[in-house]
């Protein structure tokens, strides 16, 4: 006897559960990355060989206070205007020969204070002005030995 064959179904993946998990893991996928933050910032900084100059350039210095008063050379003016304190400048400027200007700033005093000194040092034409700073160890305001860029009175870095 011969029995009829029964022609057996070809098997069928079903496509549309298999996209509902996909875009379901897609949605997860977006949503957690558009909410990562980095919290550090990778940098490579550059490193210079700089030597000591043999001579130190000559120097002109003044500290602001947390009042704002001022000091140059370490002879206190007081609190002055940008007009005043441009023409103390100019002239402890024109005994020296291409000065630079360091700025000791308390770090309580205000920018205001600073830019002021900025100001009069741009119009008594001081071209090299660098910041003096704390060193790590509190040991008080040290001025670089030998600034490799010094910052214009424009707030540049000197070169153009």
């Amino acid at each position: 006897m011969k029995f009829a064959r029964t022609a057996s179904a070809e098997p069928e993946i079903n496509l549309i559960p298999f996209i509902d998990v996909l875009l379901v893991v897609l949605i997860f996928v977006m949503m957690s990355a558009s909410f990562s933050k980095f919290n550090e910032l990778e940098l490579n900084l550059p490193s210079a060989n700089g030597r000591v100059p043999e001579q130190r350039p000559a120097e002109i210095v003044v500290s602001v206070n947390a009042q704002g008063s001022y000091s140059l050379q370490r002879q206190p003016l007081g609190r002055l205007d940008t007009k005043a304190l441009t023409e103390a400048l100019g002239a402890a400027a024109r005994a020296l020969d291409n000065p630079v200007l360091i700025i000791q700033a308390d770090a309580r005093s205000t920018h205001q204070s600073v830019v002021q000194v900025l100001e009069a040092a741009r119009r008594s034409q001081l071209n090299h002005i660098t910041f003096a700073t704390q060193g790590q160890t509190g040991s008080g305001p040290s001025a670089p030995s030998a600034p490799s860029a010094p910052a214009t009175a424009s707030g540049g870095t000197g070169r153009r």
